[in-house]
């Protein structure tokens, strides 16, 4: 998915100035590495993207590209998600071998996801089914799933899209049922701040409306706390001059679920994500970050 994202800004890049000499560096992550480890005791989304980062800073790269729902609300110093280009669907999918959705499993059926986020969110609605832990990367998820050791797994719809498997994909699962993570669907680039000549180049790929909405809901993940682990879905969609956000969040064990949720003018966007973190703070969540930090 990382080179799939890549090759997608690098020909953007092209077609917006084809005299661009545009170079691909890979790296491997702590995030890609460790295959095993739910990512929620890991070290959540960070571990996507710090590699990249220390090569901006360094000076060995001049942007990163990044999946927006692997970056975490604060940056180091120095650092900018300076373009979002368009975003694709947003919401998860279920896969399953035979096209079941989830109201054709029945009691103890396996669903397979790495994040904490899917699992709460559908064992609200769905409490029936054995929610199991999936790591490895889409094509291992999807042969693990092939293989008879899952009865479905949830991937997101976009990153199965991009990778040419839509067609893989027995269940587009709606906001109201799983709601998505922060930036899920949208590709973001980081760069230097004061690299002017950089974000002169990139400008072209901006998403007005996406960057909008995206960071409508990381205004809300970064007043939760830069580095908070617990599971949190955020999710704002225009309608004309309209914005609504909606917001999930809960304790690592599913015991305690705050939402909030609100709508208004799209150019009161922030005003909007203050008010609902605000509402999921005095709800409780500032409470579940307390107990949080004290258990790390």
């Amino acid at each position: 998915m990382a080179l799939w994202q890549a090759n997608y800004v690098r020909d953007l890049l092209l077609e917006s100035n084809s005299a661009l000499q545009v170079e691909i560096i890979g790296f491997t992550t702590e995030g890609d590495r460790n295959q095993r480890s739910p990512l929620s005791q890991i070290g959540g989304k960070g571990l996507f993207v710090k590699e990249l980062e220390l090569a901006l800073l360094n000076g060995s790269a001049d942007i990163a590209v990044h999946s927006m729902k692997d970056v975490p609300s604060e940056l180091p110093a120095g650092l900018e998600i300076a373009v979002i280009c368009e975003r694709a669907d947003p919401r998860d999918a279920l896969i399953t071998r035979d096209g079941s959705t989830l109201k054709d499993f029945g009691s103890k059926a396996s669903i397979g996801t790495s994040s904490l986020r899917r699992r709460l969110q559908l064992q609200q609605k769905l409490p029936h089914l054995d929610y199991l832990d999936l790591r490895g990367n889409v094509d291992t998820r999807i042969g693990k799933l092939d293989d008879g050791l899952y009865d479905g797994i949830i991937l997101a719809t976009a990153g199965l899209s991009r990778l040419g498997l839509a067609d893989r994909i027995s269940e587009i699962i709606p906001v109201n049922v799983c709601l998505p993570s922060a930036g899920q669907g949208a590709v973001g680039i980081e760069c230097r701040s004061d690299d002017q000549l950089v974000k002169s180049v990139i400008a072209p790929l901006n998403h007005e409306d996406t960057k909008l909405c995206v960071t409508t809901e990381r205004a809300v993940t970064a007043q939760l706390g830069a580095n908070c682990t617990l599971p949190i879905a955020v999710y704002a969609d225009l309608q004309g001059g309209q914005i609504s956000l909606h917001s999930f969040v809960s304790d690592q064990s599913g015991k305690t679920i705050l939402k909030r949720a609100a709508m208004g003018q799209r150019i009161d966007s922030l005003h909007i994500a203050e008010e609902v973190a605000s509402g999921l703070m005095s709800e409780g969540a500032a409470a579940l970050i307390a107990d949080e930090g004290g258990q790390q």
